[in-house]
């Protein structure tokens, strides 16, 4: 098999040569104007975020196999995929305990103010009369309300993790259902209710910026936006506008509308202490990239012995 890794410098560390591999290349990055060039001849195509879509698609006449390098697979156009004939593996769940410990972490953080007082400490303590410095009020954990959009395997593993910290946990229905499942509860309701909402859906034309200015309105004040799914769940703006105006208490972003961002992008230049904004690392542990690689080692080997998994179409 002619495997071609189209963005490895995604993963921290270099994946292995899979052992179908004639011939293996591993590129930091491909453009789309590279694509065409660069899967000529290739069997397998490896892609984290690199998209692949119809028109590209079909000028590879010997690709047979696209392996997905995150649980997410918007990035291929899986429609012209089943056109052609070639199949499409994801790797589902492989960071779930990652992504969700980092909601936790980011809750942690937020309501403990934790940034704020690092500043205070390197700033204020030493010229205090007092053996301790106050500034924003310190919240618990225990008994907050978090509300939570997605019950995949990523909102459960919050959920759990949530549970066992005697967080009070709620699922979100999708924004404007006409009935509301089992076990979840209204849009709008989390919305109301929860002190914080975390997003672990996927992103679709009728999820692009299911969190906008009038969404903002109608959540607590001082409540707090967890998004660790995808930049464009959220209107980046009007979050921004929020945390000014101080309706919104906080916001942990580990994704933003385009990656990478812009130097002067408005989130990374707001300095602000109950902003997080991370490189869309919160999947990144070290033992979930072992998994993510093992998972696209399998897919390939399953592929070769005519017997694929973790097939998407």
């Amino acid at each position: 098999m002619n495997i071609v890794f189209l963005d490895g410098a995604s993963l921290p560390y270099p994946m292995d040569r899979p052992a179908q591999a004639t011939n293996w290349t591993v590129r930091e990055s491909t453009s789309q104007d590279e694509l065409v060039s660069v899967l000529a001849e290739a069997d397998v195509a490896i892609t984290n975020k690199v998209k692949l879509g119809r028109v590209q698609l079909e000028q590879f006449p010997n690709l047979k196999l696209i392996c997905v390098a995150a649980t997410g697979y918007d990035c291929v156009d899986v429609s012209a995929c089943r056109d052609l004939g070639v199949t499409v593996c994801n790797a589902p769940a492989y960071s779930a305990s990652s992504v969700a410990e980092a909601v936790i972490a980011s809750l942690f953080a937020l309501r403990r103010r934790l940034f704020e007082y690092r500043e205070a400490a390197t700033k204020r303590w030493p010229e205090s009369n007092h053996f301790c410095v106050h500034a924003t009020p310190i919240q618990d954990i225990k008994g907050s309300t978090l509300g939570i959009v997605g019950w995949g395997d990523i909102g459960s593993r919050v959920a759990q993790l949530a549970v066992g910290l005697d967080i009070n946990v709620i699922f979100a229905e999708h924004r404007g259902a006409a009935h509301v499942r089992e076990g979840y509860v209204p849009f709008e309701t989390v919305l109301q209710e929860a002190d914080a909402i975390s997003l672990h859906c996927p992103l679709t034309p009728q999820t692009r910026h299911l969190i906008g200015a009038e969404q903002l309105s109608q959540m607590k004040q001082g409540a707090l936006l967890i998004n660790t799914a995808r930049g464009p769940l959220v209107d980046e703006q009007a979050v921004l506008a929020a945390l000014h105006s101080g309706h919104l208490g906080g916001a942990a972003l580990d994704v933003l509308d385009v990656e990478p961002p812009r130097a002067d992008h408005p989130l990374l230049n707001a300095d602000l202490s109950n902003l997080i904004v991370t490189p869309h690392v919160g999947w990144a542990s070290q033992s979930s990239v072992a998994r993510l690689i093992n998972t696209l080692l399998s897919n390939i080997a399953a592929y070769a012995s005519g017997k694929a998994i973790n097939v998407v179409t």
